[in-house]
């Protein structure tokens, strides 16, 4: 334990800012929550306005310090807007970046179009990447600060029709190592959360098939998909003081999925 450090603010991130994309709704609105509840003010984005506004008045009813603004992470301007919101909004301190927004689109990997490919990509690594380049100067400044990313073991495992998906979340896993070796002597330590089957809007559709369902649990060891507050807990670990030697590391949040040999 450091100096001057108790085992309560180890554990908690009272002070501490924090920006998490893509933050209304599944995965997202659970980090968003998690942080909240931690102690740390944080900052989401969409880019549909009536979600966002609808989760800042439950946000503010429930006493979380959370803001947020309108944006499509995929266009490079609009995420030069972000970050300036954010500086803004935190007098260019950032203690915490979570780039949680992602999208893939289910096709045979001989159908997938050029825009598809650019589409996927925008969102899953260029912007994580922007974003990131953007945040240094104000994450430096923070003197102890973390970046999360959120992946997925498809950047692990082949899963039939998500081929661009996959790559994007290889590519991103290995960008967590590359940062976290690139800027862990500015005191910005980057991690990379990756889940597995997760219940979500995006993945609704799939968990109301019950053959679909019976497949994939029965490959996780737990015998169940995930939840997005199991992933956000993790997430929330990751940006504490008390994960301070925790860097560069990819962490599946998959029920065993991804270790289960017996399929």
């Amino acid at each position: 334990m450091a100096d001057g450090e108790n085992a309560a603010g180890r554990w908690s991130l009272l002070g501490a800012t924090a920006l998490v994309t893509g933050g209304t709704k599944g995965i997202g609105h659970g980090i968003v929550e998690e942080l909240a509840r931690l102690g740390a003010a944080v900052h989401t984005c969409s880019r549909n306005e009536a979600d966002l506004n609808k989760c800042l008045q439950k946000w503010e009813a429930e006493g979380f310090k959370v803001t947020g603004s309108i944006c499509d992470v995929s266009s490079p301007d609009e995420r030069e807007k972000l970050m300036e919101k954010v500086r803004s909004t935190f007098d260019g301190r950032l203690d915490i970046l979570v780039c949680n927004a992602g999208t893939g689109i289910l096709k045979p990997a001989t159908l997938q179009t050029p825009e598809d490919y650019r589409y996927v990509m925008s969102i899953n690594l260029d912007s994580a990447f922007h974003l990131s380049q953007l945040a240094y100067p104000h994450l430096k400044a923070s003197g102890r600060a973390s970046i999360v990313f959120i992946s997925s073991v498809v950047g692990f495992m082949a899963v039939d029709y998500l081929s661009v998906y996959g790559a994007s979340k290889g590519a991103l896993n290995q960008l967590t190592r590359s940062l976290a070796c690139e800027w862990a002597g500015d005191n910005i330590r980057t991690n990379c959360v990756a889940p597995g089957t997760i219940r979500t809007p995006l993945t609704e559709q799939g968990l109301q098939n019950d053959d679909f369902v019976t497949k994939e649990t029965h490959r996780i060891p737990l015998g169940r998909v995930g939840e997005p507050e199991e992933v956000a807990a993790l997430v929330g670990f990751l940006c504490l003081p008390a994960s301070r030697y925790i860097n560069g590391q990819v962490i599946c949040a998959d029920g065993g999925r991804t270790v289960n040999g017996n399929i």
